[in-house]
């Protein structure tokens, strides 16, 4: 696969330069920063989430989990983790577990846990288990303009 059709669009549309890291198959994100040889901090994590009003991604380091009383307290929602069939339809051209950041390539919001600001490199799944988006902690910064912000993980 490569790198999911819409987020190649999206990224081409907003003009970012970015490579692709290839690795062996995996299925964690512990395990993708490994064979990757990419540091789990700059490594982002996306867990998708929803409630009544939609969906949503929460984006943290592969390092961290996501704190769901603390993300339902900074966004004053009552949230529930995906199921695989809601994953699977939004993300339809990715592989179910590879599901990229970039929320707006796929019209949904994104909230940021604090601790990616530092990186000067971020990675993140390409859509498939074998591909990582590479890009500057900039341009990354760039792309999630529009994302919410603040302290919703731990390190594990």
């Amino acid at each position: 696969m490569s790198i999911a059709k819409k987020l190649a669009e999206h990224l081409a549309k907003c003009q970012v330069s970015y490579d692709l890291i290839q690795h062996p198959r995996t299925y964690s994100s512990t395990r993708t920063a490994e064979a990757a040889h990419v540091t789990g901090d700059s490594l982002a994590k996306t867990v998708v989430l929803h409630d009544e009003r939609g969906h949503l991604l929460a984006i943290v380091p592969s390092t961290h989990r996501v704190e769901i009383e603390a993300l339902q307290r900074l966004l004053d929602r009552r949230l529930n983790l995906a199921t695989e069939d809601e994953i699977t339809t939004l993300f339809s051209d990715c592989a179910l577990g590879a599901v990229p950041p970039v929320g707006a390539a796929y019209g949904l919001e994104v909230v940021l846990d604090d601790s990616l600001a530092s990186e000067s490199e971020i990675c993140f799944e390409a859509g498939d288990h074998q591909n990582l988006v590479h890009m500057s902690g900039k341009d990354f910064a760039g792309l999630m303009t529009d994302a919410r912000r603040g302290q919703f993980s731990h390190h594990v």
